[in-house]
């Protein structure tokens, strides 16, 4: 049995009245989640929407409360961790992590940055040692996949595309992923949303045939 987690992002649900209100990328998430379970009903999956309920920012004496060590820490500080340690928990038990994102920005959306900071945190999901030189940050965590889905209203953002070099959500991402403990990483993106032309319909049908294939080849794997 294999455990997932499920990391919404979007200021937007799924159910509004007008269906081009509803997130893209929560969709997608939500059609991944019913491809692999087809076959694997006996996994578990764990949702946390953070566009819906957002973590909250980091804080002076969140920082402060990290840096003490855990028998030295009062119980306002214990209290003030209490969210970050139930984050990182649900990281911890996962096998994959689905995690759905619009571009807001050119970037990720705050409410996901805030989860990001929560979460990768010394000494619980990295350790830092100054004896590997210039390198001494390492991850806790390892054998994890994670499963990026996201939107954006302009095009081009992969590798080589036209606006590649502004593409600052999966490449964000790709790199913190790596604190999550995620060995393999993988990206299914929807262009084209503010178009709303022909060209954001395609993009929108190649990424769902696009999460089809690649829930059914991890599910089987």
């Amino acid at each position: 049995m294999k455990k997932l987690l499920v990391i919404d992002s979007s200021a937007r649900r799924t159910d509004h009245s007008i269906a081009g209100y509803n997130s893209i990328s929560k969709q997608l998430g939500t059609l991944f989640i019913d491809e692999w379970m087809k076959k694997n009903h006996q996994d578990r999956v764990v949702c946390r929407d953070v566009g819906a309920a957002p973590p909250a920012f980091i804080s002076q004496d969140w920082i402060a409360a990290v840096f003490t060590p855990e028998v030295q820490r009062s119980a306002a500080q214990h209290q003030l961790l209490t969210l970050s340690d139930t984050l990182i928990a649900e990281v911890e038990a996962a096998d994959v992590i689905i995690m759905t994102a619009p571009m807001y920005n050119y970037g990720m959306p705050a409410a996901l940055k805030a989860w990001f900071d929560q979460v990768i945190r010394i000494n619980k999901t990295f350790t830092f040692d100054r004896s590997r030189g210039d390198n001494p940050l390492e991850p806790i965590f390892q054998g994890k996949t994670l499963v990026l889905l996201t939107s954006a209203g302009e095009f081009g953002f992969e590798p080589g595309g036209s606006r590649a070099h502004m593409n600052h959500l999966g490449t964000h991402i790709e790199v913190l992923s790596k604190y999550l403990g995620v060995n393999a990483f993988y990206e299914v993106r929807s262009e084209y949303q503010e178009f709303g032309d022909a060209r954001h319909e395609q993009s929108l049908a190649s990424a769902r045939e696009a999460v089809i294939e690649l829930a059914g080849r991890l599910r089987d794997c």
